[in-house]
């Protein structure tokens, strides 16, 4: 194996270290979200006029709950399965999803347009480039919307309150916050994983006397401009950006280009490395054949995951270590030459080597030096989510932009005209949270709703000590309920891949239950014991995360490891759980599943 030079005992220690003085008695607990006191952060302030309406009292075949890349995925799988009556229910003002809450200035995917925008073939649609911005993604995924007729009964501008399964009819009640008594013989939950806005819980927080919000809720009102237009509005103003996360990396240089000054507030740098975007090649466009999309989506997982599936498509940040790693195991003979210890120690190395560089990065781009030791990062790669962006570093070259770097303790307090750090107030006429989203709390308590099944049972209550499921979208006692989450199915960084396969796999049960002329599915007791026992067997790659990451969501904010249910976690590699789908499709026998009338 190919040595290097850097001093892996030291580095490792830097990298405890720098963990160590993040980690807080209160997890979690840090965060609020936008209820309550705090539910003006999660008004809509992308909608001319609220909706009004007369409640509805129908029936319905599918009740699809989310807007956003799933309910479009779920609503386009199962019109191809032939269901046409399709209800999307969604609290935001129309289609998008993330990209519709979202609209930040610079705001654009960090994964490949070509793998993270689906139905491309089937939508006959190319992005105009390798990384597409929110704009051009939000009007596509409306453009989906549009083609899949998806408009002609979705109800927006609407929150669901309670799922109520009716033991004497075999439907759902689908209640809302409008009144709506919706029954639907089948419900499928796409809440999304980017939905729900993270507050910091700081002392003071009601003081603030200037103007406050959420990265996913942007005030263009205050700011003036657009996603691309400058922001004339702060042209005279002192701004602070509370965290440094995947949000702030993007729209930190619109806000340095327009803002009196910048104040960005730092408890742990993102690792930011060269995005490199640009336009789409248009001779490459025109030279792909059918089913491009699938076989690039599909090589990217394999990579990402250390398996070999020829050359890589992708060939990105996402893709370096693992792409380094392939080619050092390929020449040793294979994977299976190379002993899991060795196996380790190579991708900790190679992981090294990549920090470092995007250490020497931010040495090489930031003047300042107490800045740029600052920002730079001190972890394994995928202990935070990589950034890539070319406009993020050189903003701390401003005159106008200082940043505040809090050595991993936050910020202390809010007060009536500001922030402070480490005992000095930072003066500011606004406050911008790009403080993040709940990525870990209990399903009913993210979805904003409780389900409730057969005899009255609460889902919440089903999964109080873990969940149980059936490939991670089904669970006994709630028949014709079906969840696109990641708890007992996979993660993906490509969250499309997920969705799509999740979508694909739910809309065959719907088809195949309907075409067999049967109205009811639900999972027997057994096929979700079986799954609960899998998972429960496979390997628990999860543990180095809380044992040696600095605090984030992919580790609960570094709270032990007592804290965290086997149950829950995801299968580690995507496309084997993909293959478990596809194989259990082409039995053919829904095997697992009790139909009834």
């Amino acid at each position: 194996m190919a040595e290097t030079q850097i001093d892996v005992l030291a580095l490792r220690k830097k990298y405890q270290q720098e963990r160590d003085k993040r980690i807080r008695s209160d997890g979690s607990e840090q965060y609020q979200f936008a209820s309550g006191d705090w539910a003006g952060f999660s008004s809509d302030p992308f909608i001319d006029k609220p909706l009004q309406r007369e409640p509805l009292n129908d029936f319905i075949e599918v009740a699809v709950i989310g807007g956003g890349l799933g309910g479009l995925l779920l609503g386009a799988r199962l019109k191809e399965q032939g269901v046409d009556d399709i209800r999307v229910i969604d609290e935001s003002g129309d289609f998008g999803g993330t990209w519709y809450w979202n609209r930040f200035p610079g705001a654009m995917c960090d994964i490949e347009s070509y793998i993270y925008m689906p139905l491309l073939e089937e939508m006959g649609y190319m992005p105009s480039e390798k990384y597409a911005s929110g704009d051009e993604i939000l009007a596509y995924f409306q453009r989906i919307a549009k083609h899949y007729s998806l408009y002609n009964n979705a109800c927006f501008q609407t929150s669901v309150t309670e799922l109520t399964w009716s033991d004497a009819d075999n439907y759902w009640l689908v209640k809302t916050n409008r009144g709506d008594c919706i029954r639907a013989r089948y419900v499928c939950m796409s809440n999304g994983i980017l939905n729900r806005a993270k507050l910091p819980s700081l002392p003071g927080l009601e003081t603030f006397k200037g103007k406050m919000f959420h990265t996913s809720r942007w005030d263009y009102d205050y700011t003036g401009g657009s996603t691309k237009a400058p922001m004339t509005g702060l042209n005279n103003k002192r701004v602070a950006i509370i965290g440094t996360g995947a949000t702030a990396i993007q729209c930190v240089p619109a806000l340095a280009k327009d803002a009196e000054h910048l104040y960005v507030v730092q408890r742990t740098p993102s690792a930011v490395d060269v995005r490199d975007n640009g336009p789409t090649d248009p001779d490459w466009a025109k030279s792909l054949s059918s089913g491009w999309q699938q076989q690039r989506v599909f090589n990217f997982d394999a990579i990402v995951t250390m398996i070999e599936n020829g050359t890589d498509m992708v060939a990105d940040g996402w893709t370096e270590i693992s792409r380094r790693a392939l080619e050092i195991i390929n020449a040793q003979g294979g994977i299976q030459n190379v002993p899991p210890e060795e196996l380790a120690k190579l991708l900790e190395k190679i992981d090294m080597d990549v920090m470092e560089a995007v250490r020497s990065r931010v040495d090489d781009t930031v003047k300042d030096t107490e800045t740029a030791a600052a920002l730079k990062p001190w972890y394994r790669r995928n202990c935070k989510r990589p950034c890539f962006h070319d406009e993020y570093l050189p903003a701390f070259n401003r005159d106008n932009v200082t940043l505040v770097d809090t050595d991993g303790q936050g910020v202390e307090r809010i007060t009536e005209t500001g922030l402070v750090v480490g005992g000095q107030e930072i003066e500011a006429d606004c406050i911008i949270l790009a403080t993040g989203f709940d990525f870990i709390g209990d399903y009913p308590e993210r979805a904003g709703y409780e389900i409730i099944g057969r005899q009255g049972k609460a889902l919440g209550d089903k999964w109080s000590d873990g969940y149980r499921t059936l490939h991670g979208m089904q669970s006994n006692g709630f028949p014709n309920c079906f969840i696109l989450a990641n708890k007992q199915a996979t993660f993906s960084y490509n969250y499309t891949y997920l969705a799509e396969q999740q979508a694909t796999h739910i809309a065959h049960i719907i088809g195949e239950t309907r075409r067999k002329g049967y109205s009811v599915v639900e999972v027997t007791p057994q096929a979700e014991q079986e799954w609960v026992d899998y998972v429960l067997a496979l390997p628990d790659t999860s543990s180095d995360l809380i044992d040696q990451c600095t605090p984030g969501i992919y580790n609960m904010e570094g709270t032990s490891g007592d804290n965290r249910n086997a149950q829950d976690r995801p299968i580690p590699v995507a496309i084997q759980f993909f293959s478990i789908l596809n194989e259990w499709r082409i039995k053919g026998d829904l095997q697992g599943l009790w139909l009834g009338k």
